[in-house]
């Protein structure tokens, strides 16, 4: 074995370490590493629609980036209900807790793939290397201000207000024409909204009614007058 071979061995290894099982399964040693913008290699792993990734009060040993597709993570609250905490889009940083165990479950909201690194490579990265703690530092604060963002939503607006709020946000995550391609369902906005499926779709009715959006499928909406949508959502 080479000197360039025997590097790419061991920084494989050094990857797969601690990295036993995610979501029940054994990532592919085959795959070549991949290195993310953090600075820190990590393997890619696929799931499938609905897959978890991981549950509530699981050890945090990895985070991940979202290479495609869209993840949820939610809690389940006393009552039974499943309250969403938030959508990550491609190029999203997920699973970077606080503490040594995962405080919400993680699933696929449609076929993803994911890069999945250790958090203690993470965490000797940005002990060393400004530009690494740097950068977490600023997805932090991100993570801070879209969970304000959104506890202000669930606590002081109405339906439309949070329907309008949503639209747009999604809008601005996922740039198209005056348009959303919504990848989740309607039964996930209700719960990532703190209402009913049936008031979202009233409400997603009620807009359409208003020559707000439209409604060419359940999955697509027209956004025909941005404008008041905006105030709806401020």
């Amino acid at each position: 074995m080479d000197a360039a071979e025997h590097s790419h061995t061991a920084a494989r290894s050094s990857v797969m370490a601690g990295m036993d099982t995610i979501a029940g399964r054994v990532p592919a040693t085959t795959a070549a590493p991949t290195t993310d913008a953090l600075g820190v290699a990590g393997v890619r792993i696929g799931f499938v629609r609905n897959e978890e990734i991981f549950g509530e009060g699981e050890p945090s040993g990895s985070i991940y980036r979202v290479l495609s597709g869209v993840v949820r993570t939610y809690r389940i609250l006393a009552d039974g209900r499943r309250q969403i905490a938030e959508f990550f889009l491609p190029g999203d940083v997920f699973g970077l807790e606080p503490t040594s165990d995962h405080r919400n479950s993680a699933e696929a909201v449609t076929d993803c793939q994911l890069l999945a690194m250790r958090r203690s490579q993470l965490d000797e990265r940005a002990v060393n290397d400004g530009a690494t703690a740097n950068k977490l530092w600023s997805l932090t604060l991100y993570r801070l201000r879209r969970t304000e963002e959104h506890m202000l939503v669930l606590g002081r607006k109405s339906a439309g207000e949070r329907v309008a709020w949503f639209l747009m946000d999604m809008s601005e995550r996922i740039p198209a024409p005056d348009r959303v391609d919504l990848p989740m369902s309607r039964q996930d906005i209700a719960d990532f909204l703190g209402l009913t499926i049936e008031t979202v779709s009233r409400t997603m009715t009620q807009l359409q009614d208003d020559k707000i959006i439209s409604l060419p499928s359940c999955r697509q909406v027209v956004l025909r007058d941005k404008t008041t949508l905006m105030d709806m959502a401020a």
